[in-house]
C-alpha cells in the first residue's frame, strides 16, 4: 500500500491542528472516494465554509484559495479542523478556547494547546459577532430550516422510481443534489457552531453559584428533537409487536429470515405492523450507522438493521416510554431553572441576563439536530442513484462487485458512464485498497501538519489499553446527569445489539442517531468518543438516561457482562464486579 491514499489532500498551513473527536461519531469508517469527492468536498465543505462566513466568525479570503480548510480527510478517515474551529473561541467575547475545547472534543489529554496565530485576533469583527450572539440568545427557531425540513420530506416521498430512470438520469439526479448538500451544510454549521454557547455559559453561571454539574441539568428534555424521532417511531412499533400474538410469534421465531417472514405473511396483524414499518422506512429510511457514508446500508436498504433493533426495545416495560422519560426530565429541568433563576438573581442583572439567554440558546441543539436530519434525507437520496446504477452495471458485467462503483472519484463519472468497461479493473483494485484501509486505526490528532504514512498506522483491534479490574475508574466527560448501577454490555455495531437486556448499560464506540433507539433498552450510556454537544448526549437528555462520553477505551477496558456503575454527575464509570 502507498503512503498516501488517492484522495489525501495535504493538511491547511494556515490551521494545522486537526481532531477526530465528534468527527468519529459523524464518519466512523474511511470514507469511499465517490463519497468524500461528490458528496463532502464538491457539496458539504463547501456549505460548511459558507456557513461559517455567513456566521461572522470568518471570512471568505481567510480561507487559502477558498478552499474548505474546515476539516479534512486523511486516509479517507474525517476529521475536524482544530485549530480552525477554535476560531469561534479566540474572536467570541462570550467563549474561551478552553471552553470550547471542552464542548466540542471532550476532556482528551491530547488536545494540542492553542498556540496563538498573529491572524486569529480580528477585533474588526467583534461587532458582527456580538450581534450574531445577540440573535442566538432570543431567538428559538430558523423558519429557513423548518422549511428546509418540508423539502428534504417532499424529497423523499417524491423520488421517482430510480429503475425507470436511464444511466444518465441517475447521474443527472444525483448531481441535482450536490449543490443541495451545500446548502443544507451551509444551514447546518451556525447552529452546529451555536451550540457550544449555551453550554459554556450555562457551565460560567452554575459554577459562579457553586453548583458546576446544575449546567447539564438545565439542557435536559429540551423537546423536539428530530434525530430523536425514530427513536419514539420505533417504540411505538415495538408496542405493537408485543400487543399482537401473530406478530410477537415471528418475532420469537428469531431475526434470521424475519424480514421475508414479516413481508410474506398473510396474517392481518403480521400485515398490519409491516404496513406500519414501510410507513417508518419511508420517512426514516435514510438513517442507519455510518449514515454520512453513502456507500453504507441503512434502515431502507438493508431493513433487517432496525427490525433487530425494534426486537430489543420489545423488550423493555411500557412504563419505560421515551415519551414518560422525556415529560419526566423535562419537569425536572423546569423546575431546576426556577431554583438557578432564584440564586442568579442576586448577583445582578447582568448574570441573570446572561441566565435567560443562554436557556434560549439552548434551543440551537434541537435546531442542529434538525439541520443534521435535513441533510442525511438528501444524502440519502445521492446514496440511491448511486446504488441503483452499481447495481445496474454489475448486472450489466461491467462493475465487478456492485459496491465498486463508490471507489468512483468524482472526475471519472462521465468516462464511468460513457466507457464503463475503461475502470472495471481499476475499481476492483481501489475498492480493495480502500477496504483494507477500514483495518486501519486512524490517529485521535493531526498535529501541526504533520500526517503519518499510511505504514506507520496501527492495525484496529492493537488498542494497548488494560481491562479494568474491581475498584477501577474509567473517567470520561458528564454527558447527562444521574448515577445508575447495571450489567455493563459491550457493543461494537448497532445492527448486532446480541443480548441487551432492559436496563443494561451500553457500552459503545460512538453513537450516531442508528445507535440511540437502542438507548430505550438501556439503564445508561458510556461512550468512548463525544463531547458536550455531541449527539448521545443530546439524546441521552431527552430520553433521561444517565451518560458518560469521553471514556477513552471504554469498549476495550470494561469487560462485557461487568457490574458498573455510570456516574452521570462526574463522568466517573465505576467497576463493581467482572465476570468470573
Amino acid at each position: 500500500m502507498a503512503d498516501r491514499w488517492i484522495t489525501d489532500r495535504a493538511p491547511s498551513k494556515r490551521w494545522p491542528h486537526y481532531t477526530r473527536a465528534n468527527a468519529g461519531e459523524v464518519l466512523s469508517v474511511s470514507a469511499s472516494p465517490l463519497s468524500q469527492q461528490f458528496c463532502w468536498e464538491n457539496g458539504i465543505l463547501l456549505g460548511w465554509r459558507d456557513g461559517y462566513v455567513r456566521g461572522g466568525n470568518y471570512t471568505l479570503d481567510e480561507f487559502t484559495n477558498g478552499e474548505p480548510e474546515v476539516c479534512g480527510f486523511f486516509a479517507g478517515y474525517f476529521y475536524i479542523n482544530l485549530a480552525n474551529v477554535r476560531m469561534q473561541a479566540v474572536r467570541s467575547p462570550l467563549l474561551t478556547v478552553e471552553q470550547l475545547d471542552l464542548a466540542f472534543f471532550g476532556d482528551h489529554p491530547e488536545v494540542p494547546p492553542y498556540e496563538a496565530h498573529p491572524l486569529d485576533e480580528r477585533p474588526e469583527m467583534a461587532e458582527g459577532i456580538l450581534a450574531h450572539l445577540g440573535w442566538v440568545m432570543t431567538n428559538t427557531s430558523i423558519p429557513e430550516v423548518d422549511a428546509e425540513k418540508q423539502m428534504t420530506i417532499e424529497l423523499r416521498r417524491g423520488r421517482p422510481d430510480l429503475a425507470t430512470l436511464s444511466d444518465a438520469g441517475l447521474l443527472t439526479r444525483a448531481r441535482m443534489l450536490q449543490p443541495l448538500l451545500r446548502k443544507l451544510f451551509d444551514s447546518h454549521t451556525p447552529p452546529s457552531s451555536d451550540s457550544a454557547i449555551a453550554p459554556g455559559i450555562l457551565g460560567a453561571i452554575c459554577a459562579a453559584i457553586g453548583e458546576p454539574e446544575t449546567a447539564m441539568k438545565l439542557l435536559a428534555g429540551i423537546g423536539d428533537v428530530d434525530s430523536a424521532e425514530p427513536s419514539y417511531r420505533m417504540w411505538d412499533l415495538s408496542r405493537i409487536v408485543n400487543a399482537s400474538a401473530a406478530v410477537s410469534k415471528e418475532f420469537n421465531a428469531g431475526l434470521t429470515g424475519l424480514v421475508d417472514r414479516l413481508s410474506s405473511s398473510t396474517d392481518s396483524e403480521v400485515k398490519h405492523f409491516q404496513a406500519q414499518f414501510e410507513q417508518f422506512l419511508v420517512e426514516f429510511g435514510s438513517r442507519g450507522p455510518n449514515e454520512w457514508e453513502i456507500s453504507a446500508d441503512t434502515w431502507e436498504t438493508k431493513p433487517a438493521y432496525a427490525i433487530a433493533v425494534i426486537d430489543r426495545i420489545r423488550l423493555q416495560k411500557d412504563g419505560e416510554s421515551p415519551t414518560i422519560r422525556n415529560a419526566r426530565k423535562a419537569q425536572e429541568r423546569q423546575a431546576l431553572t426556577q431554583d438557578v433563576r432564584n440564586k442568579v438573581r442576586p448577583l445582578g442583572d447582568e448574570l441573570a441576563g446572561q441566565l435567560e439567554g443562554a436557556l434560549t440558546a439552548s434551543s440551537q441543539m434541537a435546531i442542529r439536530e434538525r439541520t443534521k436530519t435535513n441533510i442525511i434525507r438528501a444524502l440519502h437520496e445521492v446514496r440511491m442513484a448511486f446504488r441503483e446504477l452499481g447495481l445496474r452495471r454489475a448486472a450489466q458485467g461491467t462493475l465487478k462487485d456492485p459496491h465498486h462503483v463508490f471507489a468512483l472519484l468524482d472526475s471519472e463519472l462521465d468516462e464511468f458512464l460513457f466507457n464503463p468497461t475503461s475502470l472495471t479493473e481499476v475499481l476492483a483494485q481501489r475498492h480493495a485498497q480502500w477496504q483494507a484501509l477500514q483495518l486501519l486505526e486512524p490517529p485521535f490528532f493531526i498535529k501541526n501538519g504533520i500526517v503519518p504514512p499510511l505504514s506507520e498506522y496501527k492495525k484496529k483491534g492493537q488498542s494497548s489499553a488494560t481491562r479494568a479490574q474491581v475498584g477501577d475508574v474509567v473517567q470520561g466527560v458528564p454527558g447527562c446527569t444521574g448515577q445508575y448501577v447495571g450489567r455493563a454490555r459491550v457493543i461494537l455495531d448497532p445492527t448486532e445489539p446480541g443480548d441487551l437486556e432492559p436496563g443494561d448499560i451500553l457500552i459503545a464506540p460512538n453513537t450516531d442517531p442508528a445507535w440511540t433507539p437502542l438507548f430505550m433498552s438501556c439503564g445508561a450510556v458510556v461512550v468512548n468518543v463525544g463531547a458536550a454537544i455531541s449527539h448521545a448526549i443530546i439524546v441521552s437528555r431527552e430520553l433521561g438516561l444517565p451518560c458518560v462520553v469521553s471514556a477513552t477505551d471504554a469498549t476495550v477496558r470494561i469487560i462485557d457482562g461487568s457490574l458498573i456503575e455510570v456516574n452521570g454527575d462526574n463522568g466517573a464509570v465505576t467497576i463493581l464486579e467482572v465476570p468470573a
